[in-house]
């Protein structure tokens, strides 16, 4: 089913500036994101991957690989594809904060204090629900901390997720920078399912999957 989609992926952590030198960002290294990306590809997808800075060396054509550093330059990728996909997958770990200004030169150790001011980035996998059609399919992605489940169904409802894969970091082997995950994925109806800890290339694989039931799903639901 996979086969000749147009999926949009994106990946990795963004990074905001608050001075040439500086930036707010997180732990993500991308890898979950480009294991899906690659799965899809080689499974005939024609696949998109938008990733903010990240170490991996993929097998994607390069033509088909965004690299961006903001969550802004993020949102403007996306937007000019989010009429033509089939599917997107959010994998991405958008800052949800970036600088108010970033600053010019490189801010001096001058006083024990010091203030910077956040502004609120824009939600990427929110704006894609706004305006997503009945026959495009929608995958979010959350890591928390706590409260799994309730806060995994309050992004389903508000981002118009068709499920989402949801992930802790209260063990080894889970969350950002391992080569394992342990997810949880919940679907629009509330059912979920809980897999075991796995490789993320096996954790992508229960993804496809997942992705290829929705695709089913949907195309009893439009007819």
């Amino acid at each position: 089913m996979i086969k000749g989609k147009r999926i949009l992926i994106t990946a990795g952590p963004t990074k905001e500036l608050i001075d040439p030198v500086r930036f707010i960002s997180n732990a993500s290294t991308g890898k979950m994101g480009y294991a899906i990306a690659e799965l899809l590809y080689s499974e005939g997808a024609d696949v998109i991957l938008v990733t903010g800075p990240s170490c991996i060396n993929s097998n994607l054509p390069s033509e088909r690989v965004y690299k961006i550093q903001s969550a802004l330059e993020m949102l403007e990728v996306c937007n000019k594809h989010f009429q033509q996909i089939d599917i997107a997958i959010f994998t991405a770990a958008v800052a949800d904060y970036r600088p108010m200004k970033m600053e010019a030169s490189k801010i001096k150790k001058n006083d024990d204090r010091m203030t910077i001011e956040l502004i609120k980035n824009p939600d990427i996998a929110f704006e894609f629900g706004k305006i997503k059609n009945p026959n495009q399919i929608s995958v979010g992605f959350a890591l928390e901390t706590d409260n799994l489940m309730q806060y995994g169904e309050g992004k389903l409802k508000k981002k118009n997720f068709d499920f989402i894969v949801l992930n802790t970091t209260n063990a080894t082997g889970e969350g950002f920078g391992h080569d394992t995950n342990k997810v949880s994925v919940l679907r629009k109806d509330l059912t979920h399912t809980d897999f075991e800890l796995k490789s993320k290339k096996e954790v992508a694989q229960d993804i496809v999957a997942e992705i290829n039931t929705a695709i089913a799903l949907k195309s009893l639901t439009n007819h």
